[in-house]
């Protein structure tokens, strides 16, 4: 995951960044949207790699988002 994927999702989260002062302004609503966001791209990318080996561990990578 690239910096400019973190910084896309955190504006899909709802996270702004005020320039200069180095702050993040978020709720914690925005923040656990956040890292449901992380977390969904990282199963994906685990699922993939695995996903040729082992199909149905792939699936069920993907499914512990659905949880």
């Amino acid at each position: 995951m690239t910096r400019d994927d973190i910084i896309r999702m955190a504006h899909e989260a709802g996270i702004t960044y005020v320039t200069g002062h180095g702050v993040a302004s978020a709720t914690f609503e925005w923040l656990d949207r956040f890292a449901g966001l992380v977390a969904a791209r990282e199963r994906e990318a685990c699922a993939r790699m695995v996903e040729p080996v082992d199909g149905s561990l792939a699936d069920e990578i993907r499914a512990r988002g659905e949880k």
